[in-house]
């Protein structure tokens, strides 16, 4: 184990976009982090299921999270199966000194039913991402930092073919592919 701080950055990351990257970046600026470890999921237990390939999502995020201060991790991926936030901290904590977890803000509405939550809250600091003017209800949450930002954008919006302005160029072609957007639905 290294000395240096992680923040575990979990997600869909269906598909990753400037909202994510700009999360990465502030992380960055912050003191007490020293890189990020970016878990795209196989499948969020809280959803039925995902657009692009747990495969496909993997590869998006190496492309545009790589690098010195982030390593994209293919954990959750390679259990084939719904993760628990629980357990990937529990896998990547033998190897990593974690000492907080990134969420957005939309995560608060469900925190408190996370599996071992509690043990969660009780170990590591929250970032909790905002988007401009989001209400936030951080009263479950021990010890946490709000994270506020300026992109309001989500991937739900992306994959209807919405601000697709949004998707880092270099990922650009394959998510309008994957998602089947149009050259016109991109202008909307």
């Amino acid at each position: 184990m290294t000395n240096k701080n992680f923040a575990l950055f979990g997600g869909s990351f269906d598909p990753p976009h400037k909202g994510h990257q700009e999360i990465v970046q502030a992380l960055l600026e912050l003191e007490g982090i020293d890189k990020i470890l970016i878990v795209p999921t196989y499948q969020n237990p809280f959803k039925d299921g995902f657009h692009a390939t747990p495969e496909q999502r993997l590869e998006w995020c190496k492309k545009l999270f790589s690098g010195k201060s982030c390593e994209v991790i293919d954990y959750e991926i390679t259990q084939k199966r719904p993760v628990y936030t629980i357990e990937t901290y529990n896998a990547l904590s033998k190897i990593y000194n974690i000492k907080t977890i990134v969420i957005g803000a939309d995560n608060l509405k469900s925190i408190t039913k996370w599996k071992d939550f509690e043990k969660l809250n009780s170990k590591i600091e929250w970032i909790v991402a905002t988007r401009p003017n989001e209400e936030l209800d951080t009263a479950a949450l021990q010890n946490y930092t709000i994270l506020r930002l300026n992109n309001n954008i989500s991937s739900s919006e992306i994959r209807e073919g919405k601000k697709l302005e949004f998707v880092d160029k270099a990922i650009r072609k394959q998510v309008q592919k994957v998602y089947n957007i149009t050259k016109n639905q991109d202008s909307k």
